[in-house]
């Protein structure tokens, strides 16, 4: 009798265990009661509390100046919230002093509007330059970036150099650079902003496919309707700071439901 009491009670904590773990991997990102103030006193983030799970997609969207990029931008630690706590991966990203920042972005993938190329180097050679600046060996290199440049479709300009790509290109280059090192978390913030509607589609799909083939959690900042209702997915709509929505297969039309 206390022998199977005994076991009931060995299989009921080990089924709290494993919800415990399972809850815990798969909360990747969590914004608790976070508040951001600036030194001009403008609050762009406004007691924000939402959990992201690991393999999500996920747009934010909101007018301009609503605090869309000041949250995607303490994602990566540009930002310090002023106010609660903002972990991801298991790292209170606030918290980190400044010299053991870089060893966390790593593990973060950052797509911009404006590409931030250095010109006078090859498609090759700005990737390379992230895996060179992280302490890589030029051993380890080569294969890496071939490998992030043949997944964004530009396995043919290698040795293109940014005046010589379209503006497409210029941003594969850019997302190529970002997933160079595989991250966990790829931060996007406008990266359709200075696209034409077809090659902005091209560029969302290469983004689509990263999130599906290596289980990248991919946050975006956007205004681009067009995307956000033709994807589908998880939506947080941002007002004066605030988090004023979240839908789950959300659209630019979920702001008026």
């Amino acid at each position: 009798m206390i022998r199977n009491k005994s076991l009931l009670i060995y299989l009921h904590l080990k089924k709290c265990y494993n919800l415990i773990i399972m809850e815990v991997c798969m909360k990747f990102i969590e914004f608790k009661d976070v508040t951001k103030t600036y030194s001009n006193g403008i609050t762009a983030c406004a007691d924000v509390s939402v959990q992201i799970d690991k393999g999500e997609f996920v747009f934010v969207i909101g007018l301009t100046a609503s605090g869309k990029s000041t949250f995607v931008k303490m994602l990566y630690r540009e930002e310090k919230p002023t106010k609660g706590t903002v972990m991801v991966g298991g790292v209170n990203v606030g918290k980190l002093k400044n010299r053991k920042v870089y060893k966390f972005r790593r593990k973060v993938g950052i797509v911009f509007q404006d590409f931030k190329l250095l010109p006078n180097l090859t498609a090759y050679e700005n990737v390379a330059f992230a895996l060179e600046c992280v302490g890589d060996k030029g051993v380890d290199i080569r294969p890496k970036v071939l490998k992030a440049l043949e997944r964004v479709g530009l396995k043919d300009k290698v040795r293109s150099f940014p005046k010589e790509l379209s503006g497409g290109e210029q941003q594969r280059v850019c997302i190529a650079r970002a997933i160079v090192n595989e991250p966990k978390l790829l931060v996007c913030d406008e990266p359709t902003g200075n696209l034409d509607p077809m090659t902005s589609k091209e560029i969302m799909d290469v983004i689509s496919n990263i999130n599906k083939d290596l289980g990248t959690t991919v946050i975006m900042a956007t205004h681009d309707k067009e995307i956000v209702n033709r994807m589908k997915k998880r939506v947080l709509v941002i007002n004066n700071g605030m988090l004023v929505g979240d839908y789950k297969k959300g659209s630019y039309k979920s702001e008026s439901d």
